[in-house]
């Protein structure tokens, strides 16, 4: 079996859909182990507090993940989606994507 490499989804909830097809793509055809978070709709039943610890989470998946592939469908990128790319690149991870990055890579 070849390595595992381990991927965090990253993107706006509005793609949840799209996130949940990518994710399976990216296990059974690359082999890669993912980590998302999908709490889609329900976000507006979350306090402040738990969003808090949400956002946390997923940047600590990050940080454990060797690589985020971002899901910006028609190429949007959101605030959130922007910040998780900018730390994604200050711990040098790979950054993967349904469409190319080119204005958010820092070379």
């Amino acid at each position: 079996m070849n390595s595992i490499k381990v991927v965090t989804i990253c993107g706006s909830m509005k793609f949840q859909k799209e996130m949940v097809q990518i994710a399976e793509k990216l296990e059974l055809e690359k082999n890669y182990a993912v980590l998302q978070c999908i709490f889609g709709d329900h976000r507006k039943h979350y306090t402040e507090k738990e969003l808090q610890k949400l956002e946390e989470l997923h940047f600590k998946k990050i940080e454990i993940s060797d690589a985020i592939y971002v899901v910006n469908v028609n190429g949007y990128i959101g605030d959130a989606t922007r910040k998780e790319i900018e730390y994604a690149q200050s711990l040098q991870k790979e950054i993967l994507s349904l469409e190319p990055l080119c204005k958010m890579i820092k070379k």
